[in-house]
């Protein structure tokens, strides 16, 4: 599997016509949209079906609802068929929108123009499935999140992009000829990129398709919940679609009624707020080191606060007449401003793309489509959320604006801290991902031995008291440990395993109910299909060699035969965590950025697993 650059990805054409067809998608949709926002602003009252408020409400309204409407029928379809074939379908349809929308355009059909802008809406709404369902069949895992970022940032950019050039377009002499084209144009381009997308097979072909939008969306919600982590991810992804929303909406009454800032001020901020999208979500691939880390997804949310919290701070009222970019940027306040709004977004960017990677990869493939219609569903129902609470903060509570900044930002502090104590896996990935970039450099080898599915028991040397988080680190399954009672009850430590659904254990004689429920505890993870790792020494070592094995692993297996994953860890002994010079976390550290190797082993039947073989096993593991 590779491990070059993202980047690579837009020279393969399993990849680079897939990215086009939906940057031109994105694109299209915005020139599109902020055009008839400016006819809208420009047009007289008299050519108006209804009043310009109406007109922009209505429009956002209709862009939104399909997502509603037709989202489930839209994943059952991308699961059902083939995906590329349906790509080309839905972009000639985009092309046949955009003839009749040229020509409502030229004849100034603001009516027409509405019903084509929920059309759009609508090829917007089947396509966001079948794109991203696409993805993890077109990609290793290893590129899923190299890719993601690059649709994420594409997405971002073609907003941008979008927004000033329907701007543009608009000041040219016979501006309604050249936006009419120009759709037209852009989605024939859009069309020409989707011809040269790979096949991607149907991974639900017998599935029977339930043409009911409420019954279907109702069935794709309950596949999404199915799986915890995957329906809580998605409910961060929809909340940070909202706190954009909010974000963008207000940016200009903000920049006009509170820095004074004129038009061009108003682009200068979406353009730093979309870079900083674009390169927070392209830098997650380097810092997730290739695999999916959603251990970077609290630091995302974390800057998402601070930044929130600042920008509050670094507000300074402006009352003049409208200024310039140049008037704009000889204020040096202002400098803090842009620079928040471009954390907020390089944040954010850090922030969705490990979770977009998480429900690809973790969503039955034969599900993934509907799973991810479920996903856009709730990102409106977040985003028309938004809408709302700035009609009400902002409206009828009368909030300024930079008031609603600070709340939105305060309220993702409760949102993401929800998620967390739901999905502890994000705080453990974070954990280990901090110590993997601070105090240890670990590598893995053998770790596809892991079973993807199904039940298994991973057996590990013990050194330390960051086993359970370097090796939880670096298994791409959740898994369950157990240890010790002792050193589960290690002050400090204790909240983040109990956090982590980690399994105490002491000597039967010690506590025989301790002992009793442990065992009983391992039991039902393992008929849950989960993966459990112990430590058979059942004490960290203190002189750095493997203790004797216990027969814990034998009395596992008597009640449930599920394969048994050798493992080994090495470098950890004499690290700050390790007994060597007197006991773990009393010597002051002096290691850093160690090399720390986990090796893994294939799987052994259970019928063949003993205590002295394992142990035997393990040994060897640590001599190679």
């Amino acid at each position: 599997m590779s491990e070059s650059s993202q980047f690579s990805l837009l020279g393969k054409r399993r990849f680079l016509p897939f990215f086009g067809t939906q940057f031109m998608g994105a694109f299209n949709d915005n020139i599109y949209k902020n055009a008839l926002m400016l006819m809208v602003a420009f047009a007289g009252a008299s050519v108006l079906p209804v009043n310009a408020d109406t007109m922009v409400n209505l429009a956002a309204g209709l862009f939104i609802l399909p997502f509603f409407l037709f989202s489930g029928t839209a994943g059952q379809l991308a699961d059902k068929f083939e995906k590329s074939a349906i790509i080309r379908k839905i972009k000639l349809l985009e092309i046949g929108i955009m003839l009749i929308a040229a020509y409502a355009i030229v004849a100034q059909s603001f009516t027409a123009m509405l019903v084509l802008l929920f059309l759009m809406g609508t090829q917007s709404a089947f396509f966001g499935p079948v794109k991203y369902a696409l993805l993890p069949q077109a990609l290793d895992e290893t590129e899923l999140v190299g890719g993601n970022a690059l649709v994420e940032m594409g997405t971002f950019v073609a907003i941008l992009a979008g927004t000033i050039g329907a701007g543009l377009l608009i000041t040219l002499p016979e501006a309604s000829q050249w936006i009419a084209g120009s759709v037209v144009l852009f989605a024939v381009i859009g069309y020409l990129f989707s011809r040269g997308i790979p096949k991607a097979s149907a991974q639900a072909p017998d599935l029977k398709l339930d043409w009911n939008p409420v019954t279907q969306t109702l069935r794709t919600l309950r596949y999404a919940k199915a799986d915890r982590a995957v329906f809580l991810s998605i409910m961060a992804i929809s909340w940070f679609w909202a706190l954009g929303a909010a974000y963008l909406t207000q940016l200009p009454n903000f920049a006009k009624d509170v820095l004074s800032g004129g038009p061009h001020v108003v682009t200068l901020m979406l353009a730093v707020f979309t870079i900083g999208v674009a390169l927070g979500s392209l830098i997650c691939e380097k810092l997730s080191g290739h695999i999916i880390e959603i251990g970077i997804v609290p630091i995302g949310s974390l800057g998402l606060s601070v930044f929130g919290i600042d920008l509050y701070f670094a507000i300074s009222p402006v009352t003049a007449p409208l200024l310039s970019v140049s008037d704009f940027l000889q204020m040096p306040g202002n400098y803090r401003v842009l620079f928040d709004l471009g954390m907020i977004g390089f944040f954010g960017g850090l922030f969705i793309v490990p979770l977009y990677a998480l429900i690809q990869h973790r969503a039955k493939p034969e599900q993934r489509a509907q799973i991810i219609a479920a996903n856009n569903v709730m990102n409106a129902l977040f985003m028309v959320g938004s809408a709302i609470a700035g009609i009400v903060l902002l409206g009828i509570l009368e909030l300024s604006i930079p008031a609603f900044f600070l709340t939105i930002a305060l309220l993702n502090i409760l949102v993401v801290g929800y998620v967390y104590s739901q999905v502890p896996e994000f705080v453990l990935r974070f954990v280990i991902w901090m110590l993997s970039h601070t105090m240890y450099r670990v590598t893995h080898k053998g770790l596809d031995n892991i079973p993807n599915e199904g039940a298994a028991v991973l057996v590990c040397n013990h050194v330390s008291y960051v086993d359970a988080l370097l090796i939880g680190g670096a298994v791409r399954r959740p898994a369950r440990f157990v240890m010790d009672k002792s050193i589960y009850n290690t002050p400090g430590l204790k909240w983040f395993f109990r956090l982590s659904k980690t399994i105490p254990i002491c000597p039967e004689h010690k506590d025989p109910e301790i002992y009793k429920q442990a065992f009983e505890k391992i039991s039902a993870e393992l008929q849950d299909g989960n993966v459990v790792c112990i430590f058979p020494e059942g004490k960290l070592t203190k002189d750095g060699e493997l203790a004797e094995f216990k027969k814990g692993i034998e009395l596992i297996l008597a009640r449930d035969q599920v394969p048994v994953v050798p493992m080994a860890l090495k470098g950890l002994w004499g690290s700050f965590f390790s007994h060597k010079g007197g006991h773990a976390l009393t010597n002051r550290p002096k290691r850093f950025w160690s090399k720390v190797e986990l090796t893994a082993e294939p799987a052994i039947e259970p019928q063949q697993v003993s205590a002295p073989q394992l142990e035997k096993k393990v040994e060897q593991m640590l001599a190679s």
